[in-house]
């Protein structure tokens, strides 16, 4: 990963910001909050704010409505006098709503030549970000329902973490880590689609609302890490055996009814849910291996959102790859930060 930095003026991050998250069926049906767009907005302040603190000269933003870039603008005008802050730049593209502004506004940002890109969002639009994102690193801050990807982080932290990297005090190779992904071919098409934490076979033919809240329909389960503290699909392989996202390995799980299941797992798959999901099988999958799923009609959820309708002859594989995006580590950038003094500075005449 190249770590040719410039003056931090000439210095562009992007950010997306997915004002659409946190507003899927699950707020209605398991109790979920609404993460509203406004605070999505103080976020990107804050950001700036943690940016601009180390000279970073432009933010470029996919455009934001609903309230996000009021919100937005309010900070900049009544909180950001006398501060420095990035400039901020709309990319120029019609927005239709959808998933493809989010692709859209990442092509855009990888021509304009940016460092990083930002992105508050869910597990989702995390997904979106890295499948079109190249080697670029990407910061994912949580603002959607069930997050596993995503961080639920202070943005004016995540903000001074990215600076800190962007600027070249911090060298990527300290602290940047490439993470694993699910790759989905469909019937010989590599690279069809890719999963960030989980991909589940479901038996529901139609995608409709997409979030997949309901564990009776999934027949099989694959996961890059699994937490036992996590929310969604993927806590049912976290609650059997943990998988961290710096293990090379993964996990791959058969489900059943819970009365005819080797294990019952009483899993939290949405906030406020938490049902019995049966186990049947469960293995280990390493990198590079590949895997076909059973023959059926259905569907295939990435991330808890089905993306993918098949029928019976359709070839579906997942391949676990560790080969994905390049993602910052926060928490770790801030333990190097402190160690070597980056972000405070001795007073002369103390003693």
């Amino acid at each position: 990963m190249s770590n040719n930095i410039g003056s931090p003026s000439e210095i562009t991050v992007g950010v997306v910001a997915n004002p659409a998250s946190g507003r899927d069926i699950r707020r209605l049906v398991a109790g979920a909050s609404v993460f509203d767009n406004a605070e999505k907005g103080n976020m990107v302040y804050r950001l700036m704010a943690g940016l601009g603190s180390l000279g970073v000269g432009k933010i470029l933003m996919m455009p934001a409505a609903s309230g996000l870039y009021d919100s937005l603008e309010k900070n900049i005008r009544t909180h950001g006098k006398g501060r420095i802050l990035p400039d901020l730049e709309l990319i120029g593209m019609t927005v239709y709503h959808n998933a493809s502004d989010t692709v859209h506004a990442v092509g855009e940002m990888m021509e304009h030549g940016i460092s990083a890109i930002a992105v508050l969002g869910g597990d989702g639009t995390s997904r979106l970000v890295a499948r079109h994102c190249g080697d670029v690193p990407m910061i994912p801050l949580s603002t959607g329902t069930n997050n596993a990807f995503p961080e639920m982080r202070e943005a004016t932290v995540a903000g001074l973490a990215l600076g800190l990297l962007v600027t070249g005090k911090l060298s990527p190779e300290d602290v940047v880590k490439r993470r694993k992904v699910l790759r989905v071919s469909v019937n010989g098409e590599p690279g069809r689609d890719l999963a960030l934490v989980d991909v589940a076979v479901s038996g529901e033919r139609f995608i409709g609302a997409r979030a997949l809240w309901k564990s009776g329909s999934v027949s099989e389960m694959f996961v890059t890490s699994a937490a036992p503290d996590a929310v969604g699909m993927s806590s049912v392989a976290g609650m059997l055996d943990p998988v961290s996202r710096d293990d090379e390995h993964g996990l791959y799980m058969r489900l059943c009814p819970p009365e005819k299941a080797k294990w019952t797992i009483h899993a939290p798959l949405a906030p406020g849910l938490i049902v019995p999901v049966g186990v049947e099988e469960m293995r280990r999958i390493k990198p590079g291996e590949e895997t076909k799923i059973a023959p059926g009609f259905g569907s295939v959820a990435l991330d808890g959102e089905r993306e993918i309708e098949r029928n019976e002859s359709d070839t579906v594989a997942v391949k676990l790859d560790p080969k994905g995006p390049n993602v910052l580590d926060v928490s770790g950038a801030m333990r190097v930060a402190a160690r070597e003094g980056l972000l405070s500075q001795r007073v002369a005449n103390s003693e």
